[in-house]
Order: C-alpha cells, then structure tokens, then sequence
C-alpha cells in the first residue's frame, strides 16, 4: 500500500514528510504544486523575548534551513513589534511586557543564531531578516480596526485551544494578548504583499494564528494576480520520549547561543538523549541521510552510545561550528573515558581557604537546582568530588582537596564541574 505522501514533487515536502517535520498543512496539494513551479517565499516568527531562542525552536530553524537548501527563500521574521504584547498560545498567563530597548537587544542576541543556519543576502534563494515593527508600528488603530477587525469573529478566535486552553482554566487573557491573533495574521498579509510570501510555518501551537493569517490574505488580496493561494504549515510540538518538554532541563533551558550555555553543555545534553529518541532527533536535528539514520537508531546496548555521539557532534557543528563540537567531544571522552580532568567542563570559582559545603558548591555549579535536591543526591550516593564518592550530606571542601588547581565535582556520571580557588 502506498504512503498517502508518495505523490509529492516538491523537495522541500518530501524532506519535510520523510524527516518527520510534517504535522498540519492547509492544502498539501496545493503547496506542492507551487513549491515544483518556482522559488515559494515562506516566513516563520519569532518573538524577542530573550537574546537567544533554545532548542525548542531548533526544528523550525531546521525546516528554514531546509526550505534553502531545496531551492526555495526563507524569510525570518522578528517580532518586534509582536513582543510588546506576547503571544497567549497555551500559556497559563500573560508574559511580562517587555520595554523597546530589552527587545532590540534580544534581536541583536537572535541574528546570531541565524547566521549559522541559513545564508543570507540578496539573491533569489537568500534568507533575509525582517522587523514586524515596521509596519505594526506604523498602525492607526481606527484604522486598522475598520480594515481588518471585520474579518475576525469572536466566536471564531474563542474556538482555538489556546484560547480554549486559559478560559478552561479560568486563568485571564487580557484584550491586549487577544489582538496578537490579529496581528499576526496581519504580518502574513503584510509579508504577501511585501515579499510575495505565500507560507508560514509554525509549531502546532500556531496553528489557529497561521489559519487567521491564510484566511485574512485570501479575503483582502485574493485577486490579487500571482498570490492568490497561499498556504500553512505546522510541525508537531516536541517532546521527549519519557514526556519532558524538548528544551528544558532541571538546570534551564537548552540556549542555541555560546554566550548563554558553553558548547561542552550543548553537545553533552543531545549525548544524553534517550535511546527511543535516537532516531527521531537525527532525522529533525541532523543532515545526515536517512538510510545512515536507519542503521544507527538500529544499534542497540551500549552501542547506541556511539549513535548518541554522532547526534551531538552533529548538531553541536551545526549551532557552533565544528572546532566546538571537536573540543566538546573531547572533553567528554577525556572526562567520562578515562577517568581525567578536561579543562573545557564548566567552571566555577569559590573562596577555598575554608571550608565550604559540598551542597553549596552543587547548587553554585549548576549541578544541582536547589540544596534540597543536592542532599538527595548525596543520599543517593550519586556525589563525588575528584571522583571519590561523598557519603555525608554535610561534606565540605577546602583548598586541600585541589589537584592542579581544580576541584572535581560530579553528580552522576555524566554531570561535572570544576571548582577553582576564587
């Protein structure tokens, strides 16, 4: 019996339903025909609330990365002026209103992560970045309510499961988040008339916003020559194979950016993907070919390790170059295979001429979130310090326990850092 997918033309779908990226389309049939006819315009958003975006968003990076390299041109969009209000999809309450200058910096913060992924310029096929500011800050309100206001119905926006999602329970969504729906689906329009844009794409949870944006599109420019279809597309909200939420750990989020998490922590946490999710994330994080992903997620006992590994040099190049990745691994192999210190591990620096707490350095080192969970690690007997196991909660350390002037600290065996005299 053949895959309902087998008839697609397009490079770009047929990557995007064999690597797994496919989740909802609005007319696959369409788009199809469109991205085989030419070079198709396709815009993702993404909102300035921090100066790096996480592994959370590392899949729609990757679908415009793949969007490039089948021949087509993405367009990033920034939310600047999206960010002042914050998007309500399934969020338990508002976010915190961020000022012009905090968003400006989380922009600059941003840029850089796209940098690796796609090349920009001014060619046919190069990405380019643009400001949702510039036409959202340029609104005359009554204006624009008499525009676009009519082709928004309540009964409609209060159907979406985001929406759904805060009054079941009964948490408040204020006007002001209620308008993003409506502004995003304006960004479409604008990027329609503006770039030729003829698809956005989104998690999952964009869904009902990406419907809004097609729709309002179609009602205000459907005759307009060349752009009458256009189309969404959504990829499935991530999660790993025992349930957590892709991009968060007990010690934070995952950050694409250098600045905000050391490569050594980057490659280290695709290392620690569990087995069931081996194959899955080579497919969305990785360019390796699909029969060489077939033969690894195969591998089984401690040989899915080596899986692992090539996952995390994969995806470690991608985000920050192979030399990080290189050292990253090193530093892994030196630490956990055999038995050394690698200078490349976290480091901390504390006051040694006394006795400190083995907890406090823990929790300083981000080995632990809290005291309370570096005691249970104690009791569990999943502390060390340069490798010899701690028995007592109440253990310090002090510049005696120095070996070339560091200490070794472990909590399990795949979590270390270095504590240095301070």
């Amino acid at each position: 019996m053949s895959s309902p997918h087998a008839s697609l033309r397009s490079d770009f779908l047929k990557t995007v339903v064999e690597r797994g990226y496919m989740y909802q389309c609005t007319d696959l049939e369409g788009l199809d025909a469109a991205l085989s006819a030419g070079i198709v315009p396709a815009y993702i958003g993404f909102d300035a609330t921090a100066d790096s975006l996480h592994v959370g968003s590392l899949i729609q990076i990757m679908l415009l990365r793949w969007l490039q390299k089948t021949g087509h041109k993405p367009v990033v969009l920034m939310g600047g002026g999206t960010s002042r209000i914050g998007d309500p999809s399934f969020k338990d309450e508002a976010r915190k209103l961020l000022s012009d200058e905090q968003i400006a910096a989380n922009m600059d913060g941003i840029k850089k992560v796209f940098a690796k992924y796609l090349t920009f310029g001014d060619g046919p096929t190069d990405a380019v970045m643009v400001n949702n500011n510039d036409w959202l800050g340029q609104l005359n309100y009554i204006d624009f309510l008499r525009d676009f206001g009519v082709h928004f119905t309540i009964n409609r926006m209060l159907s979406f499961d985001s929406v759904k999602l805060r009054m079941d329970r009964e948490q408040p969504l204020t006007f002001l988040e209620f308008n993003y729906m409506i502004l995003q689906a304006y960004d479409f329009r604008e990027l329609n008339n503006r770039r030729g844009v003829r698809l956005q794409m989104g998690g999952s949870d964009q869904w009902g916003n990406i419907i809004n944006g097609v729709e309002l599109t179609r009602r205000k420019d459907g005759q307009t020559e060349g752009y009458k279809e256009v189309y969404g597309l959504t990829s499935p909200l991530l999660t790993t194979a025992s349930g957590a939420k892709m991009g968060k750990t007990a010690n934070g989020a995952v950050w694409l950016n250098e600045e905000k998490l050391p490569s050594y922590d980057f490659w280290q946490f695709w290392r620690n993907t569990e087995d069931a999710d081996v194959g899955r994330f080579l497919r969305l994080f990785t360019e390796l070919p699909l029969d060489e992903i077939a033969r690894l997620e195969a591998l089984e006992g401690a040989e899915i390790n080596e899986a692992k590994k090539i996952l995390a040099d994969a995806v470690t190049t991608l985000a920050r170059g192979a030399d990080s990745a290189a050292a990253a691994r090193r530093t892994a192999e030196e630490t956990f295979e055999k038995g050394g210190v690698a200078g490349d591990l976290p480091t901390i620096t504390a006051d040694l001429s006394a006795a400190v707490p083995v907890i406090d350095l823990l929790v300083s080192a981000g080995l632990a979130a809290s005291k309370g969970e570096a005691r249970r690690l104690v009791r569990g007997g999943g502390v060390k310090i340069n490798d010899a196991k701690v028995d007592d909660e109440n253990q310090t350390a002090s510049a005696a326990d120095l070996a070339d002037g560091v200490i070794k600290l472990s909590a399990g065996k795949k979590k270390h850092a270095l504590v240095k005299q301070g």
